[in-house]
């Protein structure tokens, strides 16, 4: 037994046509009948049709005088050169008024046939171009619902828009009162599949008169199945019969809605007995149907047009503030609300190296980075588009429901730049016309038993509710974030050149400003120390009663302690840079222990408890290597100070070639948001403002570890922060 699966039957080859036409087909080279349909002797005077095939038309001047005689057939080289354009003519058999209609299709001239019904005198008119005037889209398919009813009169008229997936909405109706609606309810990309909806772009208007009548067999001694494809009279599928007659319908009519050369959807039209609408009706309904579409057209493009008129002026909006940053990050910070909102994005992640920067609803930062992971281990393309992510990944990546949907762009892969926009999950139901799972049924071709999907049995709305997606990524969003993308493209150069070119004037100006500072911050140490001495001189000769000028001196006093303190920061800043180094196999735990005493009484905290464990040697300069502890140490101490119980941990160990040390502490933590300017001069946080400090010492930090050919890094939480040196194993170094 055969399996038929919708997608694979061969609707274009059905080897029969519907009972209300007749055909002829004539090879388009030798002009010899090469197939007919059976019922031709129910037009023609033919006693045998056998006697047709390898003859001519012309072999029979009395029984085809009527198309002999007719103009198409006159110039029938000129008419037929063009695949699949279709030319029209009435004529007379008899007594009886056909519609004569004449097309090629590949090898073969087609000759259609169809009975005139209605008015013999109707012209076919396209005056009615109120489409243009309509103001939205509602309306536009609602004026050509009103007026196919009044041209075909079926009980019920559907535009029918297609979606992504294939599947269908029906946005606007047309019953008359007796009909049920079926507005707003979807139906399956199986209703009509995916070689159906190939032929609907191919023949746009498809009738099918009687559900109930029995189709007509082609007569041919090809081998070949003849290609229907753009023939009207081409019989329906039975699978399609069947899902007809399950609607309740015995007649159905079709008109594809084309946009930008796209099946954008149908109108579709039932009607509940046998009815067949004239050839011409037909080809009025699709003249109004292309007004529509074109109408409809228009209005897609003015409102497009006016989108990316607003998208570009805010585009140049974020591109004049991109450019007033010196890196891409920053420029990408400071505008973070900006570039989330513009895709219209619930949360936003600007990932680049190690430092990730979040606004509005994210996944924990720990989902992000598995999100990056899984983003370089499983997509090529430069930009990623999912609204069912958490569906397809949640739980591979432990995703929440901020995560429903994403949009992953990667600014440059070998950096680990990238944006990541989220959109949260949305719960969502759809109303099916009927239950959409797919059920197997048997039918009876050409004596041949098959399977089949089998078309629903009832149309009954079936709702089905939806989870784990996000709403949409429309054309818009999509149109933002490669409209964001060209603005990180274009002022990156922009940057890059200007950075370039500066390079050379930045490096002399540094060498000068570190020159400067080394020379103000050595020679100014003279003069502060003769004004704090004459202050303090000043301040003992002060009377008793004078306490307010004490406190004046006294502020003076600690301002100069403040300068002095920072001039020093700015002179080790300087040696940081500059100062010849001798890398050595340094102990560290005398320096650690010394550094941690001073500590506790320069911060007033006696009762930090510091716990030292494995000190491992490491390759430094001996100075330098003080100076990285001393700003560490400081810190932990300081920065936890304030708290009940003030604990430091100090722990080093070998990591092969490399030596690691992990300096923690409980004190006020590190926001996530400050981590890409951590190791930036004068950087202080928000929450360190009650702390003495300039904002030096890590900086100091990062430029000596960089010189010694090390590394610091940090982890912060809400309970503290631990940050990470890592300096060359002096096993490992020849010396």
């Amino acid at each position: 037994m055969n399996f038929v699966e919708c997608h694979d039957e061969p609707i274009h080859i059905p080897g029969y046509i519907q009972s209300f036409g007749y055909l002829i087909g004539i090879d388009a080279d030798s002009h010899s009948i090469a197939f007919f349909s059976e019922n031709i002797t129910d037009i023609f005077s033919i006693e045998n049709s056998e006697i047709l095939f390898g003859k001519k038309i012309t072999d029979f001047p009395e029984v085809f005088k009527t198309i002999l005689a007719s103009d198409i057939f006159e110039s029938l080289e000129d008419l037929t050169r063009r695949d699949n354009e279709t030319y029209f003519d009435k004529i007379f058999i008899g007594e009886k008024e056909l519609h004569l209609s004449v097309f090629r299709s590949k090898e073969y001239i087609f000759f259609e046939f169809e009975a005139v019904i209605g008015n013999p005198n109707k012209r076919i008119t396209n005056k009615y171009d109120n489409f243009y005037i309509i103001g939205n889209e509602e309306e536009i398919w609602d004026q050509l619902l009103n007026t196919l009813f009044n041209i075909i009169n079926y009980d019920r008229i559907m535009v029918y828009k297609f979606v992504e997936d294939g599947s269908g909405k029906v946005i606007a109706e047309k019953t008359n009162k007796n009909a049920d609606s079926y507005l707003g309810l979807h139906y399956p990309e199986s209703d009509i599949p995916r070689q159906a909806r190939e032929l609907y772009k191919k023949k746009r208007k498809r009738i099918f008169s009687d559900v109930h009548s029995e189709p007509v067999k082609i007569v041919s001694k090809l081998h070949d199945k003849i290609d229907l494809t753009f023939s009207s009279l081409r019989a329906m599928s039975p699978i399609h019969g069947q899902y007809i007659k399950n609607t309740g319908a015995s007649s159905s009519f079709s008109v594809s809605i084309i946009i930008d050369d796209q099946l954008w959807g149908l109108v579709t039209c039932q009607n509940s007995v046998a009815k067949h609408i004239d050839l011409e009706d037909r080809m009025q309904a699709g003249i109004f149907t292309v007004l529509a579409s074109n109408a409809y057209s228009s209005f897609k493009a003015k409102k497009e047009l006016q989108y990316r008129l607003d998208l570009n002026t805010k585009a140049s909006l974020l591109k004049s503030e991109f450019l007033k940053y010196n890196t891409l990050f920053e420029s990408l910070v400071e505008n973070k609300s900006a570039i989330r909102i513009l895709p219209e994005a619930d949360g936003l992640a600007l990932i680049s190296e190690n430092y990730i920067v979040t606004d509005g609803i994210t996944p924990e930062l720990e989902t992000i980075h598995n999100i990056i992971d899984w983003a370089y281990k499983n997509t090529e393309e430069t930009i990623f588009i999912s609204r069912t992510f958490r569906k397809d990944f949640g739980k591979e990546l432990d995703l929440n429901e901020t995560a429903g949907g994403i949009v992953i762009y990667f600014v440059e892969k070998s950096k680990n730049e990238l944006l990541i926009w989220f959109r949260k999950e949305f719960d969502d139901h759809i109303n099916w016309a009927g239950n959409p799972e797919k059920k197997i049924g048997t039918f009876i071709q050409n004596g041949e038993e098959k399977n089949i999907v089998s078309p629903r049995t009832s149309f009954e709305t079936f709702k089905e509710d939806i989870k784990g997606n996000s709403r949409r990524w429309t054309s818009r969003n999509e149109i933002a974030i490669q409209s964001i993308r060209d603005v990180i493209l274009e002022t990156s150069h922009k940057q890059y050149v200007t950075i370039k070119n500066l390079n050379e004037q930045l490096k002399k100006v540094n060498e000068e400003l570190d020159s400067f500072s080394y020379t103000i911050s050595h020679d100014l140490g003279t003069p502060l120390t003769v004004m704090k001495l004459n202050a303090q001189m000043l301040l003992r000769s002060l009377s008793e009663t004078s306490d307010k000028n004490k406190h004046k001196i006294s502020s003076i006093i600690d301002e100069i302690d403040n300068m002095a303190e920072m001039m020093n920061d700015v002179l080790q800043l300087s040696r940081a840079k500059h100062s010849e180094i001798e890398l050595e196999d340094l102990q560290t735990e005398q320096t650690i222990e010394k550094i941690t005493e001073n500590a506790k009484l320069t911060f007033g905290s006696p009762d930090s408890k510091v716990m030292i464990k494995n000190c491992p040697n490491v390759l430094a300069d001996k100075t330098m290597m003080h100076q990285v502890f001393l700003n560490i140490v400081n810190n932990a101490i300081k920065y936890s100070s304030k708290q009940d119980h003030p604990v430091v941990h100090i722990e080093g160990y070998e990591e092969e070639d490399r030596v690691v040390y992990r300096i923690t502490d409980n004190g006020i933590g590190i926001p996530e948001t400050e981590k890409h300017r951590m190791f930036k001069i004068f950087n202080r946080m928000d929450n360190a403002r009650k702390f003495k400090g300039n904002g030096i010492g890590l900086s100091i930090v990062h430029r000596i570890m960089n010189r010694i050919g090390g590394n610091v890094d940090y982890e912060s939480t809400e309970e503290g922060t631990c940050f990470i040196l890592t300096f060359q194993n002096p096993k490992f170094v020849k010396l």
